[in-house]
């Protein structure tokens, strides 16, 4: 019975400080997924100012050939 008991105390404590290196991995993994998700909106972020670039200069083009065929 002692022996049972302490096989029991032994499990536990393994468990104990696997699960605080799962609390340490966790976080880790928690701060590179915030890390990604910052990237990814600095990079949508670029891709529509980039757009809208692209919308900017289509609609001054449009102006000037409209104004182009007025003359």
């Amino acid at each position: 019975m002692k022996l049972f008991k302490d096989l029991i105390l032994v499990a536990a404590a393994i468990m104990a400080l696997t699960a605080c290196g799962d609390k340490k991995d966790s976080a880790e993994r928690e701060k590179e997924a915030q890390r990604a998700i910052q990237e990814g909106m600095k990079k949508e972020k670029a891709m529509m100012e980039g757009m809208q670039k692209g919308v900017e200069s289509v609609e001054k083009k449009m102006t000037e050939q409209k104004e182009a065929t007025k003359k």
